[in-house]
């Protein structure tokens, strides 16, 4: 299976880089061809300028790239760390490039942007892998969880990727490297596992 994987996180020491290292490598040895976007070190650029907003236009090539990937993607892998409940702003503007009208959703004919929008990815499933220095009775209290509904109904359910996982590694800040060992061996087990599973099943829905 084609897979993506996007990593974003500034730092190339952190957790969240040995996760993805870690998936990415338990991937292509089980026969996955991985595409790998580390965005911090890419220094992709998040900010959408206007002339790019409209449907049809001609892209830059570093975002046509992606928007192909994406397209192509039969599997989605994402893993980013909780900041204020939201992904890290260069992931957002990726969000905001990248996921655009005739790559990942379109509006049925004579839907002027006002109706619920047709899921166009490829992708038949989704993981996203968060890291969290809140735990989890406080995050569902006080903050709500904002991530799940980001990911889960306003991005990969709208674009039509109907299989999606997610998990939260958490407390970061205080685990041992004992703690951080398991949880990178989990996610990449868990990776394997998702696809493997797809690929068993000729990418039907599980």
């Amino acid at each position: 299976m084609r897979i993506l994987l996007i990593l974003a996180h500034p730092d190339i020491s952190s957790f969240n880089y040995s996760i993805a290292q870690a998936i990415r490598q338990a991937l292509t040895k089980k026969g996955h061809d991985v595409i790998f976007h580390d965005l911090y070190s890419e220094a992709f650029d998040p900010i959408l300028p206007a002339y790019e907003i409209p449907r049809d236009v001609p892209l830059d090539p570093v975002i046509a790239r992606h928007c192909s990937e994406l397209a192509q993607a039969e599997g989605i892998v994402v893993v980013h760390p909780n900041w204020w409940g939201q992904p890290p702003a260069i992931l957002t503007g990726w969000i905001d490039r990248i996921i655009r009208p005739g790559v990942a959703y379109r509006f049925i004919k004579n839907d002027n942007g006002e109706g619920v929008p047709e899921g166009l990815l490829k992708a038949r499933a989704a993981l996203v892998i968060n890291t969290s220095n809140t735990r989890e009775e406080r995050e569902n209290l006080v903050f709500g969880d904002p991530l799940e509904r980001i990911w889960r109904d306003c991005v990969f359910g709208l674009c039509g990727v109907t299989e999606f996982h997610r998990r939260i590694l958490r407390i970061v800040v205080t685990s041992t490297v004992e703690q951080r060992q398991s949880w990178i061996q989990e996610m990449s087990n868990l990776a394997v596992d998702i696809f493997s599973n797809l690929q068993d099943h000729g990418g039907q829905d599980l």
